[in-house]
């Protein structure tokens, strides 16, 4: 239900990201006319020193409700059919409360996703840190969504900030911020990206050796 069916070029394009940072990729993105980055959203869980979250988006859409009990079907079915590798991106920023701590993280970690993006509070975090799982969200709160709002729809666009994720878009997050990256663009980026890439290691490389910074940057 949501594998994605990337060509053998767009395989490669993300395995290429890979190489770099989000700086780089948004700088790439910026030069091609794009803008991607998700404000207001960073890392709130865990991520290895240099690692970086890639992978293709499987979206969440939660509206409000006055339900009670956890009426949360929509989502913990995108977390048990999540491909591996997948980034789950949520937009639950209609009402107060955490849709995502432990247990969801846990869900998530052990179907193969790469991460949770939450456009909203996260909670849980201590437990989430000891698990290992990069979570994503504006900010840390207790309080839960019961009876102030549910998932409504999965594999739908959702729009965050000047952003709208689409599903099989792919999203790149590491410690600096999230960003996602247009499946219609992505191998014209990711070729960005290693030109900038490259160009940067050679700057850094002269740098060390002693030249100046102004000569060396720009390139």
């Amino acid at each position: 239900m949501f594998e994605t069916d990337y060509s053998p070029a767009e395989q490669d394009a993300i395995e290429r990201l890979r190489a770099w940072y989000s700086g780089d990729v948004h700088d790439s993105m910026e030069a091609l006319g794009h803008f991607g980055y998700l404000e207001g959203i960073s890392l709130q869980g865990t991520l290895g020193d240099g690692a970086v979250v890639v992978g293709p988006a499987v979206t969440v859409s939660f509206k409000p409700s006055d339900r009670k009990g956890e009426p949360q079907d929509v989502y913990h079915n995108a977390i048990d059919n999540v491909p591996a590798g997948g980034v789950i991106v949520l937009d639950a920023s209609c009402a107060d409360g955490a849709c995502s701590g432990e247990l969801m993280s846990t869900g998530a970690k052990t179907a193969g996703a790469a991460a949770t993006i939450v456009n909203g509070t996260v909670r849980d975090l201590a437990q989430v840190r000891r698990l290992g799982y990069p979570l994503f969200g504006t900010h840390p709160s207790p309080v839960g969504v019961s009876g102030r709002k549910e998932p409504a729809e999965s594999q739908v666009p959702i729009t965050i900030g000047r952003v709208t994720v689409k599903p099989g878009d792919v999203i790149f997050a590491d410690i600096d911020g999230v960003v996602c990256v247009p499946r219609d663009h992505l191998i014209a980026i990711a070729d960005e990206a290693d030109a900038n890439g490259k160009n940067e290691a050679s700057a850094r490389e002269r740098i060390l050796k002693g030249e100046k910074l102004q000569s060396v940057w720009p390139a």
